[in-house]
């Protein structure tokens, strides 16, 4: 006796005997707005999401805004029926980066003013408040010359500390393309410190 099967019908019969994972699980009751799902999911991501976004942006409160923006993102794309269907970390992770490009975009078409001669004397622990600002702006002015790409994997690796794997993931890349990418934005970005403009 000879039986033919249809791949597609078995494969379509297949999955559909399979257990579903939690985050599947997670993700269905997501789109139908669950409460205690939407608040699981918030507790479980934001603290990653909100790391990630300070690195990115070196602001605290600027960092929970856009975190929190990332999670209406969410609801909203739940509420479309536009939600991700597996992957929610990476879809909060690529989310969160184009919220940033977008911030970033929109802050240098309007810089911001400079800090004014009137500021407070606060005693000797001013100086040593400059030097760190002075720091900073360096290392920022550097980095903000890095291409988007380096800023994201620089932020994925060491701003919030995944590995080669889980960073290759997030960016849909190879494990040896982003190890290349990375080589290349620490080099960009060591060359930018040693242009910079002190004055």
């Amino acid at each position: 006796m000879h039986i033919e099967v249809d791949a597609k019908k078995f494969e379509v019969w297949i999955l559909s005997t399979m257990p579903e994972t939690d985050e599947q699980q997670d993700l269905k009751r997501l789109q139908d707005l669950d409460a205690k799902t939407i608040g699981a999911i918030y507790d479980q991501y934001f603290s990653e999401v909100y790391r990630y976004v300070l690195y990115r942006v070196g602001d605290q409160t600027l960092a929970e805004d856009i975190a929190s923006d990332v999670f209406v993102r969410l609801l909203e794309a739940a509420q479309k029926r536009n939600s991700p269907n597996s992957n929610l970390k990476g879809w909060l992770m690529s989310t969160a980066s184009h919220v940033v490009a977008d911030h970033l975009r929109r802050k240098y078409r309007r810089p911001e003013e400079e800090i004014s001669d009137s500021m407070p004397d606060h005693g000797p622990s001013l100086a040593a408040e400059v030097d760190q600002r002075e720091q900073n702006r360096v290392v920022n002015e550097a980095y903000s010359r890095l291409t988007a790409e380096q800023q994201h994997v620089l932020a994925l690796r060491f701003g919030q500390g995944y590995s080669l794997e889980e960073t290759a993931t997030f960016m849909d890349k190879n494990v040896n393309a982003v190890k290349a990418l990375q080589f290349r934005a620490l080099a960009a970005l060591q060359r930018g410190l040693g242009e910079v403009n002190y004055d």
